[in-house]
Formats: structure tokens, C-alpha cells, sequence
């Protein structure tokens, strides 16, 4: 396919600038997510006609099927690395292979509230009162810096929760001077959080000195020719500004989600196809997320004029379901969804302007039931006749059967209408199915996304993992007889030993585990103002 005159205008005007790149086909879906040091070179070369004459079949199908692209300029390559791998995990495009697993980039963790706190490395930031540093591009760099502020500012790096005088006794970096040894008393719990906070100064940036300490002794060992010692000097500085370069924060992704090309065609030829009174100006989209009964949620979607109205988003937990049923989880959001609407409605007709203005105009004509306004156009169920029989059965009890609604069943694309028994079935190039598509699509990422925050929070919700020697088997045990990790907080040593894999000494430390992780940080009241 040759290249058109508004991709050919858009790679005109990108600048020579890192950043990242998204693929989208001619419905809009991303298919493809790269990062670039200079983003006008990079792109350009996929439009360059030597790439029609290359023999990796891969990169020609993508080619062929590049309609349009967009881009996001950011500081540095690293940041252009990581926002990558944000922006695959968002879309998981088709030709994506790296980054589509759940692996995360390493951070650095440390609890001030710890009896002697430490850095470790996590790939997962919790909502814990401990303070991180990074996403970090490079592992090896960080584990490398990691060891040298170590080093320089005297910091522990055993694993025990509270190093003792036995630990003590087997701990190379007292012996060899590597740390301050707070846990024989050498220095105060005090003085040791000094040490900590350089260093978490340090991480945050002020690395000036070091930098310059680093350069200097390189470029002796050079004048010296040891460019042995020189060259390690010099992978040890780059180490260091590649770690304390501040990096961008993407806790929110930048781009929005892909939309069609020319959206309200498609709304016009939907409204066509399913004999609607007028194209569908907001359509809800719904969809049941849940492994084995667990964690069963849904979700609820809205597309407004045919793009995604993320603001009105909303996520369902289960409340009243038991086990696997989607066709009763189905009527549980739906109902939940469209009472809570038509309350709000209702409260916004009974007003006093409104009671004022009935009295004033009365009329003995019955006003006919209507849709209320605050309602969307066109439901979209994800599923077949089950989902869409349970969907319709809670809206003609709330009164609202004449709101339009449909099934899109995955395996042929089939739509379900009401009280029709055959489907219907559009072109797999109908604007129409498209824009379905993409609503129930959009659903679907949207609920499992929850569902799989709620079983990260159920596996790594506990500190557990940090607490030394605890293997799977262990924390499993733990989980399994107290529920939570709250419930486990709460309990007595006693109870704690009972548990399979958990003597006296074990238990002991378990206890005085939790009990620091949920102490307040240095310095903070607990008296009310």
C-alpha cells in the first residue's frame, strides 16, 4: 500500500526527539508500539520503499497494515523505554512481542519504619507508607549502584528483619567495614536513619559530588594508563547517572484509547443495521470477568459519539452471586447499573422547579412513558442469548424495556437482538461491527484489568513476601488460616505457631515483623490536633 499524503505530512513534522510511537490500523487499534531515540528518523524508515523489498514477512504485514500513527515525545531514551513498556501492556498490540507478560521494571524500596531499615529491590509499588525509587530501564544498573551507596553510606545489606549479635558474628560488611553494624550498637537507631536519608537523598539526585569524585580518579587511572581501573571507573559513573536521573512518571497513560477513523459513519450505518430511530450518541458496553467464582466482576463501559468516554467508566464487584454465573452476574450490574440511573432521574423530575411547574400547567392528558435522558441510546452485551436474557429481564422490571439493547457473541461475531431467534450477522468490514467491536473489546480489557488488580492485591496485599525465609508454602499456610493479612496482624504468637512451619522463635519474629510494618514512622504523632 502506498504511503498516503497524511502519513507522509505527519513524518514531516515529527522532531528529533526520543519518545514512543503507536501503529494503528485503518479502525484505529493499535497494532504495534516502539520506542525511538529520534522519532522523525525511526518512523520514517518504516514508509521508506526499500521496506517493501524486505524478506522478514512479519514487518510487511505490519507495514500493510499502518493507517495512521501517533506519538509521544519524552526526555530521554530510558523514558522512552519505559513508557513503552506501559503502553504495551495497556494495548497488547498483535505485533508486540516483548513486554506483553506481566513482568514489571525493578524499583527500590525501603521501610523507615523497620527496626534498621534497608533497600530492596521489588518490582510491584504498593500503597505500604515506604518509600520507592525508580521504574528503572536498566536492572543491572541499579543492582550495581545499589552495591556502591551501600558502600558509601555505610548501609547494611543482610536480610534479617532485626540483625542480632549471632547474625553479627557471620555479617562480612561489618568485618570489612562496609557497614556501621547498628545491630551490636555501634551507632543509634538515630543515627543510622541519618545514613538512610543521604542515601535516599542521594537516590533522588544529589549525586553531583560522586559524579565528580568518580570522574576525577577515571581520568587519573588513565593518565596513569591503568585503563583497566579506568574503564571500570567509567562503567561505575555511567551506572550512577543512568540510576539518579529523574525519569518520568506515567501513572497515567498519555495517549487515549484508539478510535475509528470516521466514528460517526459508523454510528449512522449501526443505527441503519439495527433499525434504531437515530445513530446511538451513547452506547454502554458490559461485560463478566471472574476465574474458577472468584473475584467476580464486571465491568461498564461508555462510548460517546462513537470514542470512549473513559469519565463514565464504572467497575462492579459481585455482591449477591455465589460461585460461577454469568448470566446472574449479568443481571446483578445491570440492575445495580440502570436503578441507580433512573433514581437519580427520578430526583432530578421531582425538583421544586419542576413540582412548580406541574402545578402551574396541569393537564388531564397521561404523558406516556419515556426513556429518561440520562439514559444511554444503545446496550451492548458482551455474550449471546443467556447474557442478553438476564440483561433484558432487569430492564423490563425497572420499566425500561424500550431502551435498545443487544448481544455481540465473540465466536462469530454474532449480534442477538430481542425476541429474534437468528442472529444477526454483518460484514467483518462493516463500520458497524467495528465500532461494536471495539465497545465490547474495550469492556472486556476493562474488566479483567480489574479483576486481575483484585487477585494482585489478594496475592501481594501482605508483606509477607518480605519477611525473611518465607517461601510460598509459608505464606500459603499463613493466608489460608487467617484469610488476610490484617486478620493475621491482629493475631496473638500463639496463634501464629499453630500454623504448620511455625515454631516459637518463628512465630516470635513473625509477630515483631507486623508489628513494625504497621508502627508509625519516625517522628510522626499519634495525637490528635
Amino acid at each position: 500500500m502506498p504511503v498516503n499524503d497524511h502519513i507522509r505530512n505527519k513524518v514531516s513534522q515529527l522532531p528529533h526527539k526520543p519518545g514512543v510511537y503507536l501503529m494503528k490500523d485503518r479502525f484505529g487499534t493499535v497494532i504495534y508500539v516502539g520506542k525511538a531515540r529520534d522519532l522523525r528518523r525511526r518512523v520514517s524508515q518504516y514508509f521508506h520503499p526499500s521496506r517493501r523489498h524486505s524478506w522478514d514477512l512479519k514487518l510487511l504485514a505490519l507495514i500493510d497494515a499502518i493507517h495512521d500513527f501517533d506519538t509521544h515525545n519524552v526526555k530521554s531514551e530510558a523514558d522512552a523505554l519505559l513508557l513503552e513498556g506501559k503502553l504495551i501492556k495497556e494495548f497488547k498490540p498483535r505485533y508486540n512481542v516483548s513486554f506483553r507478560d506481566d513482568k514489571r521494571f525493578l524499583l527500590l524500596k525501603i521501610n523507615l519504619r523497620d527496626p534498621i531499615p534497608r533497600f530492596t529491590l521489588t518490582r510491584i509499588k504498593q500503597d505500604d507508607d515506604c518509600r520507592y525509587f525508580g521504574p528503572f530501564a536498566s536492572s543491572g544498573a541499579i543492582r550495581r549502584t545499589l552495591t556502591n551507596v551501600r558502600k558509601k553510606f555505610s548501609l547494611r545489606g543482610c536480610r534479617p528483619l532485626t540483625p542480632t549479635e549471632q547474625d553479627y558474628k557471620h555479617c562480612l560488611y561489618a568485618h570489612i567495614k562496609c557497614c556501621t553494624a547498628p545491630c551490636i550498637g555501634n551507632v543509634t537507631r538515630d543515627d543510622y536513619l541519618k545514613q538512610v536519608e543521604a542515601a535516599c537523598e542521594f537516590l533522588d539526585g544529589q549525586s553531583k559530588e560522586m559524579e565528580s569524585e568518580l570522574e576525577e580518579q577515571m581520568k587519573k587511572a588513565a593518565a596513569k594508563l591503568d585503563f583497566e581501573q579506568a574503564a571500570e571507573l567509567r562503567d561505575m559513573l555511567a551506572d550512577l547517572r543512568s540510576s539518579t536521573k529523574k525519569r518520568g512518571r506515567y501513572d497515567r497513560l498519555p495517549p487515549k484509547l484508539p478510535v475509528a477513523i470516521k466514528p460517526n459513519e459508523d454510528l449512522i450505518e449501526l443505527a441503519n443495521e439495527l433499525k434504531l430511530d437515530q445513530p446511538p450518541s451513547r452506547i454502554e458496553g458490559f461485560d463478566i470477568s471472574n476465574i474458577s467464582g472468584t473475584f467476580a466482576v464486571a465491568s461498564m463501559v461508555s462510548f460517546k459519539d462513537g470514542r470512549p468516554d473513559r469519565s463514565s467508566y464504572r467497575r462492579f464487584r459481585m455482591k449477591s452471586v455465589v460461585g460461577q454465573d454469568d448470566f446472574a452476574c449479568m443481571a446483578e450490574t445491570v440492575r445495580r447499573r440502570y436503578s441507580r440511573l433512573k433514581k437519580e432521574a427520578e430526583a432530578k423530575e421531582s425538583s421544586p422547579a419542576r413540582e412548580t411547574e406541574e402545578t402551574e400547567e396541569e393537564t388531564s392528558t397521561p404523558v406516556p412513558e419515556s426513556v429518561p435522558s440520562n439514559m444511554p441510546k444503545l446496550i451492548l452485551i458482551d455474550g449471546g442469548k443467556g447474557q442478553l436474557s438476564a440483561a433484558l429481564a432487569e430492564l423490563k422490571k425497572l420499566g425500561l424495556a424500550r431502551i435498545p439493547i443487544i448481544g455481540l457473541a465473540k465466536e462469530f461475531e454474532e449480534i442477538y437482538l430481542p425476541n429474534e431467534s437468528i442472529p444477526l450477522r454483518l460484514s467483518h468490514h462493516s463500520g458497524a461491527l467495528k465500532l461494536l467491536q471495539r465497545v465490547r473489546d474495550e469492556s472486556h480489557r476493562f474488566a479483567n484489568t480489574y479483576n486481575a488488580q483484585l487477585r494482585l492485591k489478594k496475592i501481594s496485599e501482605s508483606l509477607l513476601d518480605e519477611f525473611p525465609g518465607m517461601g510460598t508454602t509459608r505464606k500459603t499456610a499463613l493466608l489460608k488460616h487467617f484469610g488476610s493479612v490484617q486478620k493475621l496482624k491482629l493475631a496473638s504468637v500463639d496463634e501464629i505457631a499453630t500454623v504448620p512451619g511455625f515454631g516459637g522463635k518463628t512465630s516470635e519474629k513473625l509477630k515483631a515483623f507486623l508489628v513494625a510494618r504497621t508502627a508509625l514512622p519516625p517522628g510522626q504523632n499519634t495525637s490528635a490536633d
